[in-house]
C-alpha cells in the first residue's frame, strides 16, 4: 500500500512491537510508535526508518495513564491525518506466587497490560467510527489461556484482553471496524536468551515446530490482521506458537 495509513503500536520500540513496525513500514503505513522510552533513546530508531524511506514518529507516554493515552492518541491523528490501526502491544511482568503478590504488584501489571488496551481503544475509536474503517490488534499470549504459575496478574491480564477484543468485536463490526488478537508463545527475548540450554531445550520440546518464535513471526500475523485479506475476520483470537497449544 503507498497511501501512508496511520498505525499505532504502542510498546513499538523494542521486540515484538518493533519487529511488528518494521514489518508495516516495508509495507506503506506510517507509523506512530508510543512507548515509556526518553525520546532521545528512540531518535537512532527514527532515523534508521527515516533511511528507509518509512515515516514513522514518537510519542512517549504510559499507557496506564488514559489522559496520557488521549494525548499520544490526539498528537498521531493530526500528525497523520487520521488513524487506521492499533496495535496494543504494551505489556510489562511482574511475576510472583500469588499467595506472596501484593497488591501493588497485580495492580500494576493490570493497569498497563488491560486497561492501557481500554485506553488507547477508547482513544482511537472515534476516529475508526468517523472514518467507518478500522484495524485493532491486542496482543495477547497463551498463557491467557492455559495460565502459568507464578504469572496470576499476567496471564489474568491477557485473558481479560482476549474478553475484550471479543466484547469490542460485536460493538463496532457494523461500522466497518475489526478487533481481533494475536496470541504468540514463546517468543525468543532477552530473557530467553538467557535461559540455561537445559531450560531452553525443555520448553522446545513443547513445541510441535521444534523451535521458539521470532518476534518476526508475530509480526507477520499482525500484518495480515490489518490488511485487506482480513476485512471478514473479527472477534478472533489467533495463536503463534509453534503449536505449542495443540
Amino acid at each position: 500500500m503507498t497511501d501512508k495509513k496511520c498505525v499505532i503500536i504502542t510498546g513499538g520500540a523494542s521486540g515484538i512491537g518493533l519487529a511488528i513496525a518494521r514489518r508495516l513500514g516495508r509495507e506503506g503505513y506510517a507509523l506512530a510508535l508510543v512507548g515509556t522510552r526518553e525520546p532521545e533513546k528512540v531518535a537512532g530508531l527514527l532515523d534508521d526508518f527515516a533511511a528507509s524511506c518509512m515515516r514513522a514518529a514518537y510519542y512517549r507516554s504510559d499507557v496506564s495513564d488514559h489522559e496520557a493515552c488521549g494525548a499520544a492518541v490526539k498528537a498521531a491523528a493530526e500528525e497523520f491525518g487520521g488513524i487506521y490501526a492499533l496495535i496494543n502491544n504494551a505489556g510489562i511482568t511482574r511475576d510472583a506466587l500469588l499467595m506472596r503478590m501484593p497488591p501493588e504488584q497485580f495492580d500494576a501489571v493490570i493497569s498497563v497490560n488491560l486497561r492501557g488496551a481500554y485506553s488507547m481503544c477508547r482513544h482511537v475509536l472515534p476516529y475508526m467510527v468517523k472514518a467507518r474503517q478500522g484495524r485493532i490488534v491486542n496482543i495477547t499470549s497463551v498463557v491467557g489461556t492455559y495460565g502459568n504459575a507464578g504469572q496470576a496478574n499476567y496471564a489474568a491480564s491477557k485473558a481479560g484482553l482476549v474478553g475484550l477484543t471479543k466484547s469490542l468485536a460485536k460493538e463496532v463490526g457494523s461500522r466497518g471496524i475489526t478487533v481481533n488478537a494475536v496470541a504468540p508463545g514463546y517468543i525468543v527475548t532477552e530473557m530467553t536468551d538467557a535461559m540455561p540450554e537445559e531450560a531452553k531445550a525443555a520448553l522446545t520440546g513443547r513445541i510441535s515446530l521444534g523451535r521458539l518464535g521470532l518476534p518476526e513471526d508475530v509480526a507477520e500475523c499482525a500484518a495480515f490482521l490489518i490488511g485487506p485479506g482480513a476485512a471478514y475476520i473479527t472477534g478472533q483470537v489467533i495463536g503463534v506458537d509453534g503449536g505449542m497449544s495443540i
